[in-house]
């Protein structure tokens, strides 16, 4: 097994020795003191040392332990040990990494300084109190700022060897804030007003050492950043590239922890506690520019994507980080990209935390339930929301768009449904939340936000059993007044019945006519699709008035001959033939071959037609075949009579493998 040394002085070398324990090499981290311990989760793979090592006595351990390979992650100021590991290496014949900290950018408003003498220098131009926050080790050289006692405060580590050297250089106790970070802006802004403080001393310590929090708070409070340099490094790679480093050579798997939180409507108030504790401990927020904004907690990494594809690729390429929360809207279970993004993260350790949905909040509010509420969304999608509400008594909406919440109550009043009680829902949890409840009609000339949710009701029963009446479908073509012929009521409904449909169902209809077939199996197939094969211009043509009339969005009209028109269609798992053309070997052989367990449901009325089937059904590996031969009679006006006219008798044939 590989073995590794990290000199674990940073918070990047804290999170090397994280990402190193569990994984397939033995580790030993090198701290300063008891308390650089403390921070360091323990780990099987995992060995501290707890002390300050001289260049000896880092020798000694190199040739005791053999590592592969040396990580130096100490601090940017601290140049000796810098140059110490790196000498022992060398004289250990044992290979030298540099970890660099991320570099920052001095803010145009900072005095910057090269080093303590310079800070101090400056400082005894000035008059105000002082808040250094650079350490402990250095306090003797800042003694020589003009009434030190009464001007400076320092913040130092809460340890025993911090406090002794502020009690050295005489500050008194209220002038030392022994306190452990990291901080954020506001704790650093409360401090400074603590101290009432005009100056605020700080290293170029880079985002990990929480410089943009210092940054953040001085912009607060008005006081004066006072930076200084940091010493020229060796050469060395940054935290990404250690660990695609070490990962390429000894064979280890960078595997980023990851949060999938729902936030809810957005309001910090309407999130679970879970959710804010993933978002405090993330090393990077990851979601859409308007949530981040609300979302980060001080400068706080953040990287805005929406793309389930743009997420993964920045978690899988950004190993600087690792713990990622990615912020989704509403809950991560309801019309959320989250369903798209899991399977992208599978080399990623991920916990999804719910949120509450849009639905559950706007049902709060109407102080009503949700447990039989249809939810559909129509935000990004072509969908036609007039089906679902003839289907559902209850329908949640998810709408998006430039006013697509009017554009909806138009196309419900355009349908006929100008009566049904809409309840809209406007940023729901914050400040400015409405709740406008209201008719389809009534609402259709309402302006709305372009992300507004709908609760819509109303008591039109639906039928769901199949076998609509004839009168519901148009049969007169458009060009000559003729018939186009269609599969009556009874037989219609018989054949529904031995197709056994699913409501995700594929159906062919072949030889559709004026889709009568097709529109019940659609209406039946809600969550499924049909596609209705016609060969007859005018037959399409009607066809397509007949979907249009009853409100059905989840069929296909392709015009052509079968079985050619049926090539590039979706494999099937329902075939309906009502005609064939003659065609009738070459569609059913079409329609296993794409799919054996396919059940096909054959209508005849010719006996050569019978004939053709019956011989199918004797050549053919069928499982079940089942052939019925179906009579029905109506009755019809005589006089003052009524009597009973039979129709043509028709045979309706069933297969299944």
């Amino acid at each position: 097994m590989y073995k590794l040394c990290v000199f674990a002085g940073t918070t990047e070398g804290r999170k090397l020795v994280e990402f190193l324990s569990g994984q397939p090499v033995q580790v030993t981290a090198c701290v300063a003191t008891e308390y650089g311990e403390t921070l360091l989760k323990e780990a099987d793979n995992l060995t501290i040392s707890a002390k300050r090592l001289t260049q000896e006595e880092m020798e000694q351990l190199f040739a005791a332990e053999k590592f592969d390979c040396v990580i130096d992650a100490t601090h940017p100021y601290a140049p000796v040990v810098t140059e110490n590991i790196a000498a022992a290496c060398r004289n250990s014949g044992i290979e030298y990494l540099r970890l660099l900290r991320e570099s920052s950018r001095v803010p145009e408003d900072a005095v910057f300084v090269n080093d303590v003498e310079g800070a101090v220098a400056y400082l005894n131009t000035t008059q105000g109190n002082i808040l250094l926050t650079t350490g402990s080790k250095e306090l003797s050289r800042y003694a020589e700022i003009d009434g030190f006692e009464q001007r400076v405060y320092a913040r130092v580590l809460p340890m025993e060897d911090s406090l002794r050297a502020c009690q050295r250089v005489g500050l008194a106790p209220a002038h030392i804030l022994a306190l452990q970070g990291p901080f954020s802006p506001e704790m650093n802004a409360a401090m400074l007003r603590s101290v009432s403080a005009k100056y605020l001393v700080t290293k170029l310590t880079g985002h990990a050492g929480g410089l943009e929090e210092k940054v953040a708070a001085a912009r607060e409070t008005g006081v004066t950043l006072v930076v200084i340099g940091c010493p020229p490094q060796r050469e060395g790679v940054g935290f990404s590239e250690v660990v695609t480093l070490l990962c390429e050579r000894y064979g280890l798997a960078w595997r980023p922890r990851v949060f999938v939180v729902g936030i809810g409507p957005g309001s910090v108030n309407g999130m679970t506690e879970e959710t804010c504790r993933a978002i405090r401990q993330a090393d990077c927020l990851v979601g859409a520019k308007r949530m981040l904004e609300g979302m980060a907690v001080g400068c706080q990494a953040t990287h805005n994507a929406i793309a389930p594809a743009d997420i993964s690729e920045f978690i899988l390429t950004h190993r600087e980080y690792q713990i990622f929360t990615v912020i989704m809207s509403g809950d991560t279970g309801f019309f959320s990209g989250t369903k798209k993004l899991l399977p992208m993260l599978k080399d990623c350790q991920v916990q999804v935390l719910p949120g509450l949905s849009s639905m559950s909040c706007l049902c709060a509010r109407l102080g009503t339930s949700y447990e039989d509420v249809v939810p559909v969304s129509v935000h990004g999608r072509d969908r036609d929301i007039v089906p679902d509400v003839l289907r559902n008594r209850r329908v949640f909406a998810l709408v998006g768009g430039e006013n697509g919440m009017a554009v909806l109550c138009r196309r419900l009043t355009e349908a006929g449904l100008g009566d049904v009680k809409v309840s809209v829902g406007e940023h729901l949890g914050y400040e400015d939340e409405r709740i406008t409840v209201g008719t389809a009609e009534g609402l259709a000339q309402g302006s709305y936000h372009s992300l507004s949710v709908a609760l819509i009701e109303h008591n039109h029963p639906y039928i769901v059993t199949h076998g609509l009446p004839d009168d519901v479908f148009q049969r007169g073509s458009a060009s000559d007044g003729a018939v186009v012929p269609m599969t009556k009521s009874e037989v219609r409904a018989v054949c529904l019945s031995k197709l056994r449909l699913t409501e995700d169902a594929v159906c062919w209809d072949v030889g559709a006519g004026t889709g009568s077939v097709a529109i019940e199996m659609a209406l039946q197939a809600t969550k499924g699709h049909v596609y209705a094969i016609e060969k007859k211009d005018d037959a399409v043509k009607l066809m397509a008035e007949n979907r249009k009339k009853l409100f059905v969005d989840n069929m296909t009209i392709v015009s052509g001959f079968a079985p050619d028109a049926c090539y590039n269609l979706p494999t099937p798992t329902h075939v309906f033939i009502g005609g064939s053309s003659g065609n009738l070997r070459e569609i059913i052989a079409l329609a296993t071959e794409k799919n054996p367990r396919v059940r096909i449901v054959a209508t005849a009325i010719a006996l050569e037609t019978v004939a053709e089937l019956t011989a199918i059904a004797g050549e053919s590996a069928f499982a079940e075949s089942e052939i019925v031969s179906l009579s029905v009679a109506r009755d019809r006006k005589a006089g003052s009579y009524h009597l009973m006219t039979g129709q043509n008798p028709i045979y309706i044939f069933t297969f299944q493998t």
